[in-house]
């Protein structure tokens, strides 16, 4: 082998801390933020809350050095956004080599937030998010729900009025601590027996003996339908409750039959199929599916804590004026915007003294303006690209989303001079407060349609229509995809029929043959 020198000259990009750091809190939620800046006060001593009410936004200016420079940045979040321009990089940061897995990451800079106007080097784009309740004396089922008492205490409360053994007690109270959280029991018996007790068959046997009682005891308990292993289990218990409170009623013994048939015959409504099976006529069969359509396949869903996730939006558009000379004031929610600050007197007591350590801090210093600043550019940013979307869909916010025009990334990306994979981190998670609601900022985004005029509609627009039009139809004779599209073709929109069936699905619109009403 001969060895050799050569000298090659090669070009590579680098991020440099600060833009990495810039790229991931520009694709956080404000939920994933909060954790973020919560995580950043925790690790870094010299970045601080600003908690006296002072007019800027950011505690930015405090990140120099002695005094902060009041209201530096707060023009910046009073809602215009025409001073906003981006700047370049300079050649030289660009050029930073990359640092291994063993060396720290260098925060030492000039203090600048600049970056470069096509900034395709920040990567391809981002993927589009128990309480314990206290007692309460009523026993009504609906009001313990609304005061967040979980299906298990509720139904602990009504076992506790059995007269039951030491050993059926427990075995109940272990079926309700096994129930998920629409009510259903997905293990079997045998499995739950096998898994308390798996080397010994006699006590398994027992085992299975005791929760077998259990299971009926708990099924009669309210709600009806809760204990149930499957969904035609759980139709028919809440049948046999209303047929035992009404023992007249011819239909509930028919509709049980129909719920011991396949489910799907009953999910397609196929009367001719049910009636041959159940040995009824059709009008039995639509009168049994007419009330089994009124009750409940989730017995549990009442009592589900389920979080109410409240979405607070990032921006908020309000309305200035009315009609044709109405404008829009887009502007950050206060709520969400974070106020930091560096902390003065750590700050000032480094400059002060230099000793031992003195490197690794002044590193945490840069790392904390570094922090700050780059928390301005991400909210800068959302501002920037919400009043291009605002601006783009002037129309939408007048008249509502039948009025939505097509637009896609590349349009705000050419406006601003960014990178659509920026404007696509941009729009993720990111929500926009409107006077028709709260709404992500994906959502101002469409593909277009051809119209016999030769324009585009928006495919927002005609998710409208399709709402619209459904919600007037004739629930005796619903209208079927074609028959949409032809109507959307009468609207000079130029919609197949298979669109107009994904657009359904997308609108969670059931087909015409389960809307209609038997």
């Amino acid at each position: 082998m001969k060895q050799g020198l050569s000298l090659r000259v090669s070009q590579h990009l680098a991020l440099t801390p600060q833009l990495q750091q810039s790229i991931r809190l520009l694709q956080l939620s404000t939920l994933e933020l909060g954790q973020e800046i919560q995580q950043m006060l925790d690790d870094n001593p010299f970045l601080e809350v600003q908690v006296e009410d002072v007019g800027e936004e950011f505690g930015v200016a405090a990140a120099d050095a002695r005094a902060p420079d009041e209201g530096e940045h707060e023009a910046a979040y009073e809602g215009s956004t025409a001073s906003m321009e981006t700047a370049s990089t300079s050649s030289a940061e660009s050029e930073t080599p990359d640092f291994g897995e063993d060396q720290a990451p260098n925060w030492e800079g000039d203090g600048t937030t600049e970056t470069v106007p096509d900034d395709g080097e920040w990567g391809g784009e981002a993927p589009a998010a128990r309480r314990n309740a206290g007692e309460d004396d009523e026993v009504d089922a609906t009001d313990l729900a609304r005061g967040n008492e979980s299906l298990q205490a509720w139904l602990h409360r009504q076992a506790l009025a059995l007269r039951l053994s030491e050993l059926d007690r427990v075995a109940l109270r272990y079926l309700i601590e096994s129930l998920n959280d629409d009510g259903y029991l997905e293990e079997r018996l045998e499995d739950i027996a096998a898994s308390l007790a798996p080397d010994d068959l006699e006590q398994q046997e027992e085992l299975v003996h005791r929760f077998t009682v259990a299971l009926r005891l708990l099924q009669n308990l309210d709600p009806p339908g809760v204990g149930a292993r499957n969904l035609a289990e759980c139709l028919m218990l809440q049948l046999r409750a209303m047929q035992e409170a009404t023992p007249g009623d011819e239909v509930c013994p028919f509709a049980i039959k129909v719920c011991q048939q396949p489910m799907d015959l009953l999910a397609k409504r196929d009367v001719k199929r049910l009636a041959q099976l159940c040995g009824g006529s059709d009008a039995q069969v639509k009168s049994a599916i007419t009330m089994i359509t009124r009750l409940e396949p989730k017995p549990g869903r009442r009592f589900v804590d389920a979080e109410r996730n409240i979405i607070v939006p990032d921006v908020i558009v309000t309305q200035v004026g009315r009609g044709a000379r109405a404008n829009f004031r887009v502007q950050l929610n206060p709520d969400v915007v974070p106020r930091l600050r560096v902390h003065d007197v750590y700050a000032g007591a480094l400059k002060a003294h230099r000793g031992e350590g003195h490197q690794a801090l002044q590193q945490r210093l840069q790392e904390a303006r570094w922090f700050i600043k780059n928390i301005q550019q991400r909210f800068d940013t959302i501002l920037r690209v919400s009043s291009a979307i605002v601006e783009r869909q002037r129309n939408f916010f007048i008249h509502g989303e039948l009025a939505m025009r097509p637009l896609v990334l590349r349009e705000i990306a050419d406006e601003l001079g960014l990178h659509e994979s920026t404007i696509s981190r941009v729009t993720t998670a990111k929500y926009m407060a409107t006077p028709f609601g709260t709404f992500e900022l994906k959502y101002f985004f469409g593909s277009a349609l051809g119209t016999e005029t030769g324009g585009n509609a928006s495919s927002t627009a005609v998710r409208a229509l399709i709402k619209q039009f459904v919600a007037a139809e004739n629930a005796k004779k619903p209208l079927s995809d074609s028959q949409i599209s032809e109507m959307l073709k009468e609207q000079g929109i130029e919609c197949a029929r298979r669109t107009v069936a994904k657009y359904r699905e997308a609108l969670r619109i059931a087909p015409a043959n389960l809307r209609k009403e038997l």
